[in-house]
């Protein structure tokens, strides 16, 4: 009985991916690569740009690199082996292979989600209370509270991995996904996942919902000192600055929530909207952030001045 066991537990996996035929995989090669270059150039220029201009020495900067860093592992974590895989007839990934991509991008997008809240709340003070936050913004709570996004990142994800990962999966080999997403292997265990899918829930609420409510809490509060300021550029320069965090939270958010939150809906819905958060969105949040910023035009004029003249 034991070696018919071990017999019948899948030891590796089989991603479908996008789409089977070979024009579409080609040109959605094209598309990644694209995508997760611009993704690894947009985020470490804007990394680089932090560190090599003194202006740009605040917490939001700060918090901005910690969230290019998560940006660059998230996308690192399933672009280049669904690159691989459009280009090969086989699309294997080992049992362990799968197991540590759901693991790291459960850790990194959960990080994400954490930065983003923190993010919020350090433009709340910035614009609600600017007398006090020098004083309550400093260097050390900037450091405590980016160690505690990448630590509850690594703790939401080892507890939804464990259950994920711990349940049995000895019959179908075959995942309707790009890469090993929690909700697209769930449907292939070979037992109830009912228990799995309310601790993925429970801990959705803590790592997704309860940012998703300091944004929103912190956002009335900066609409409503905005709408108070007597000056018209000081206005527009916080609806800037606060508009490019809202677009980055609605876009990131809105598809976890989707997948992650909601009763299982269509596999190839789900499959659509990873893309989105998982490919596209990485690369737009340097986008977003840099086009909308003249702080960051600023710096890169200054720092390309100083390289090339």
């Amino acid at each position: 009985k034991m070696s018919q066991t071990n017999k019948t537990w899948v030891t590796e996996f089989f991603l479908l991916g996008l789409s089977d035929d070979p024009q579409t995989q080609l040109l959605l090669f094209v598309l990644f690569l694209a995508v997760y270059f611009g993704t690894i150039l947009g985020n470490l220029l804007l990394t680089s740009l932090v560190l090599l201009d003194s202006q740009l020495h605040t917490p939001m900067y700060f918090f901005l690199c910690n969230l290019s860093l998560a940006d660059l592992c998230f996308s690192t974590t399933t672009v280049p082996q669904a690159l691989i895989h459009m280009l090969s007839r086989k699309k294997l990934i080992s049992f362990t292979g799968c197991a540590a991509q759901v693991l790291l991008f459960l850790f990194f997008g959960s990080t994400q989600c954490a930065l983003l809240g923190v993010m919020s709340y350090d433009r709340y003070l910035a614009i609600c209370d600017p007398m006090h936050y020098p004083l309550i913004m400093t260097w050390k709570l900037c450091g405590i509270l980016a160690l505690g996004c990448w630590s509850s990142g690594l703790l939401a994800s080892l507890m939804d991995s464990t259950f994920i990962l711990g349940l049995p999966y000895q019959g179908d080999n075959h995942i309707a996904h790009f890469f090993c997403e929690a909700p697209a292997l769930l449907v292939l265990a070979s037992a109830d996942t009912h228990r799995t899918e309310l601790v993925i829930f429970l801990l959705g609420v803590v790592i997704i919902v309860t940012p998703v409510s300091l944004i929103l809490v912190s956002y009335v509060c900066i609409i409503m000192s905005i709408i108070k300021m007597k000056t018209v550029s000081g206005r527009l320069k916080a609806f800037s600055t606060c508009g490019s965090h809202l677009i980055v939270v609605i876009l990131f958010y809105g598809g976890a929530i989707i997948n992650y939150m909601t009763p299982k809906s269509s596999l190839d819905l789900g499959k659509i909207i990873s893309v989105f958060y998982a490919v596209v969105n990485p690369m737009l949040n340097p986008l977003i952030y840099s086009l909308r910023n003249e702080d960051v035009k600023k710096a890169f004029r200054n720092v390309a001045n100083k390289l090339f003249l």
